[in-house]
């Protein structure tokens, strides 16, 4: 996924220090994940919507060195001219790349060498950085902020990825132990609504807060708009494991008239009868995490479920899902900031005691809005080809909000527009009900 800042934002803050300091502390947070994968573990590619860990290594650094130092540093070239080709992902202005689908046959280069390549890159940013002058500072600064974001939604995927990969392997491998907090399957706590009074409201990202810009956003959460929301109420937590296992039960996957058409369509060529990771054994649910296949857990967010399965269960339950732009009023003005997890917890953990407020926004799963994944009025994707990605996507998706349990801190935020086809289930994606309203 491809990431764009404001074209008037300017983090006029920033010093070359700062720079390199946070530059090497993204870096090496996607070191520090890929650290537990063996070599063969990095180069597996499990179906075509994954990618091998060693290629999201090479690709974020490929992304700072096409749009940072082949630009600005002098006498560059690449560190290896075959690189641009096999890292490159969807940015055509940029040339020819190879073929999403086939990433794991690329057993060459190794991970070893991807390591050097990081290195190498690293190096070179550092010391482009550091010999800039405070004007050239202050307007590449912007990219270099684009690169961190770019960065941290690979590393989200790198794990969305590695789990899709280990699930495939019979001995059942654990990426990371359980966490301390795990003290096994739980009952859901009931659930509570929170009314949002709606009206003319304000959707998508402010850059300029009394004249002063602020903060980073993709281009897709721009430019800030008017909605108008009829009254409505939205769940003050995600659907559990637990209500979902009562769907089950109750002959979810089985129902053709809660499904939508296309969904029923999937469910039956693929078989659904579960989220994705689930198996049942001697009439016992187990589910498949990084951190080990666990009997599944009543109290926590049902996980890894397709937009039609989302639709289904809310048909099911006599509700609906939230469009984005009541998602995004309600957390705004309820005040309830998307946080990240729990570090080393890479898993959805049960919400915790009732608030009053909306609970688990952000740090659990992605949530599923009834919103296809379109342009905002007035949206113009930025020229360049910095700006491929978004807008040409913006059809046959629906869009997610909030963040999960595998969202690198400092990256979610309330604006934040999440967007995968209706059937993707490998995803960290959940469901949060709402009622009432008049959706558009």
């Amino acid at each position: 996924m491809t990431v764009q800042t404001p074209a008037d934002w300017r983090p006029t803050d920033w010093d070359p220090s700062s720079l390199v300091e946070r530059y090497d502390a993204v870096r090496a947070h996607t070191e520090r994940l890929a650290a537990p994968l063996s070599p063969e573990d990095q180069t597996v590619q499990s179906m075509p919507d994954v990618s091998p860990t060693k290629w999201h290594r090479a690709h974020v650094t490929w992304f700072f060195e096409t749009f940072l130092l082949a630009d600005h540093e002098v006498g560059f070239s690449p560190f290896q001219d075959q690189y641009w080709f096999l890292f490159n992902s969807y940015y055509e202005t940029l040339g020819p790349r190879y073929s999403r689908a086939d990433r794991g046959l690329i057993t060459r280069p190794g991970v070893h060498e991807v390591g050097d390549y990081r290195r190498n890159v690293d190096d070179r940013v550092r010391d482009l950085v550091s010999a800039l002058d405070h004007g050239t500072l202050e307007k590449l600064a912007a990219t270099i902020e684009l690169g961190f974001h770019h960065e941290q939604q690979h590393q989200e995927l790198l794990l969305m990825d590695i789990k899709h990969v280990l699930s495939r392997n019979p001995l059942q491998p654990v990426y990371a132990g359980r966490p301390a907090s795990y003290a096994g399957p739980g009952v859901p706590d009931e659930l509570g609504w929170v009314e949002v009074e709606g009206g003319l409201v304000e959707v998508g990202h402010d850059p300029v807060t009394e004249g002063v810009p602020v903060d980073f956003c993709f281009d897709n959460e721009l430019p800030r708009h008017k909605q108008w929301l009829e009254p409505y109420r939205l769940a003050d937590r995600l659907v559990t494991n637990g209500e979902w296992l009562d769907f089950v039960a109750d002959g979810g996957y089985r129902r053709h008239e809660l499904w939508l058409s296309d969904g029923w369509s999937r469910v039956n060529a693929e078989g659904w009868q579960a989220p994705l990771y689930w198996t049942e054994h001697d009439g016992t649910w187990l589910e498949h995490t990084l951190h080990g296949t666990w009997p599944v857990d009543r109290g926590a967010p049902v996980c890894h479920v397709s937009f039609y399965e989302a639709d289904a269960f809310a048909t099911w339950a006599g509700k609906r899902l939230p469009t984005e732009g009541e998602w995004e009023h309600a957390v705004v003005s309820t005040g309830a900031t998307p946080t990240a997890a729990p570090d080393g917890t890479f898993h959805p953990e049960a919400a915790g005691p009732s608030t009053g407020g909306l609970r688990q926004v952000g740090g659990g799963c992605w949530e599923w809005t009834q919103s296809a994944y379109h342009p905002y009025p007035g949206f113009h994707p930025p020229a360049g080809a910095i700006g491929e990605y978004n807008g040409k996507f913006m059809s046959g998706q629906m869009v997610l909000r909030g963040g999960c349990a595998l969202t690198s801190p400092g990256h979610a935020r309330t604006t934040y527009r999440n967007f995968f086809p209706h059937a993707s289930r490998w995803a960290v994606s959940g469901v949060r009900l709402a009622d009432g309203g008049s959706p558009q």
